[in-house]
């Protein structure tokens, strides 16, 4: 049997990414194949095949994150039956027409999703969630600005924001993804293209500054320590672009808490915290959905990378495969 995956053959741009048609492995005990309905796009798959980021898989390997379909073949020992709709989560092995996956890297795929939103509930809601409510401790009334708020894990923490009756101050762009930030729940917009981030925090809030700050993006700690209210928490989630240096002593006079996010990692090390986030998460599914804006067939995967990379995406881009 063979399958046709994007493989990473060298590191480098989007560009590099070519379409191969590959030997399907035979099972291992307990494994299942899925054959892959839709695949997630996101930042961090960007970062791989650059070799940027924190996991660097050897050459040449498919990206991918996190990609939804059915299950076609099992072996003994499966969790899953042929035919059970599921998301799949491996750190890569996405971009393709099939993936093998042991017991731990499958969850069901919520039964009113379909199988876009299932391939990118994973990093956009878990993610946010982890971040606001397991790490950041989120509580209604309380006003957090969300960085980067049209991408996908932005736009998700600003939908889940407003679910918790928190109120999201989204910061994107342009005017159109502002506008997507508002749709999505956010109760105010700032363009950053046109005011500064700091000084519209603190006529929103009338010179409090936020009690949290969410910031998948990379904040310049000036204007993010001048945006946080004092005794704030400021949730790094990951960085589109240069990374910040926080000042010790601005930390300290403020009483800001930094906190690092790594939603994945931190349920590996504490796995205990997944057991009790994943029911929670599975609830939110009922009032929460991903928004995908845009869909490329497989062959054009280098293409959904450029639109990250250019900050080109609102919400969430899938793969077809």
């Amino acid at each position: 049997m063979k399958y046709r995956a994007i493989v990473c053959p060298e590191l480098g741009p989007p560009e590099v990414l070519r379409l191969e048609e590959l030997d399907a492995p035979a099972l291992k005990p307990a494994e299942a194949r899925i054959r892959i309905h839709s695949c997630g796009v996101n930042f961090p798959d960007l970062l791989m095949v650059a070799g940027k980021y924190q996991t660097k898989p050897p050459l040449p390997f498919t990206p991918g994150f996190e990609s939804a379909g059915e299950v076609i073949e099992v072996s003994d020992g499966a969790k899953v039956k042929i035919g059970d709709r599921v998301i799949v989560r491996r750190k890569t092995g996405g971009f393709a027409e099939q993936a093998v996956a042991a017991p731990d890297e499958l969850a069901s795929a919520p039964p009113h999703y379909s199988y876009d939103e299932a391939a990118t509930y994973s990093v956009g809601l878990v993610t946010s969630y982890h971040a606001l409510v397991t790490q950041g401790r989120l509580q209604r009334g309380e006003r957090v600005l969300i960085a980067g708020a049209a991408g996908g894990v932005g736009m998700a923490a600003v939908a889940l924001a407003a679910h918790l009756g928190a109120e999201a101050i989204a910061v994107c762009s342009t005017a159109e993804k502002c506008a997507a930030a508002l749709k999505a729940g956010a109760a105010r917009a700032i363009n950053s293209s046109e005011r500064k981030i700091d000084e519209a925090v603190k006529e929103i809030t009338g010179g409090k500054g936020v009690q949290c700050i969410y910031d998948p993006v990379g904040l310049s700690a000036e204007i993010a320590l001048r945006a946080l209210a004092f005794g704030g928490r400021i949730l790094l989630i990951g960085f589109a672009g240069n990374i910040p240096t926080y000042p010790a002593n601005r930390v300290l006079i403020k009483c800001a808490t930094l906190i690092g996010v790594r939603a994945g990692e931190y349920a590996r090390q504490f796995p205990e915290v997944r057991v009790r986030e994943t029911p929670e998460m599975e609830a939110l599914t009922k009032v929460l959905r991903p928004h995908v804006s845009k869909a490329y067939p497989l062959e054009e995967a280098a293409q959904a990378l450029r639109d990250i990379a250019e900050r080109r995406a609102i919400g969430r881009i899938v793969l077809h495969p």
